[in-house]
């Protein structure tokens, strides 16, 4: 997997290329979470070219919104595949995240 940060007006967007999964959600751990220590009033995570995410992926996105709620940021996840979004809501966590359709959403929202 390969993360790309860019920040801008107080924005970070973190573009996710790959899989998000049980071997690389470490990365995703080690590169993201700590962004919460000192974080921007947004964080947009794009998914526009993710290709699969499984629980463990799962998992580190809701450590990311429990860290996002505790520090009172906003979290926006955008550009979802249609499949990506599937695994979301039977997972109910459409429910937890905001998600919009595009970046372009997701950084004016």
């Amino acid at each position: 997997m390969e993360i790309i940060k860019e920040t801008k007006n107080n924005c970070l967007t973190v573009n996710l290329k790959g899989r998000l999964d049980s071997n690389t959600k470490d990365i995703f751990e080690k590169d993201v979470i700590p962004v919460f220590d000192n974080p921007p009033a947004k964080i947009v995570i794009n998914f526009s070219e993710l290709d699969y995410i499984s629980s463990a992926g799962l998992r580190v996105l809701l450590i990311s919104a429990k860290k996002a709620k505790a520090v009172k940021t906003d979290l926006v996840l955008c550009g979802m595949k249609e499949f990506i979004r599937e695994i979301f809501d039977m997972a109910g966590f459409s429910n937890i995240f905001t998600i919009v359709p595009s970046l372009e959403d997701a950084v004016k929202s």
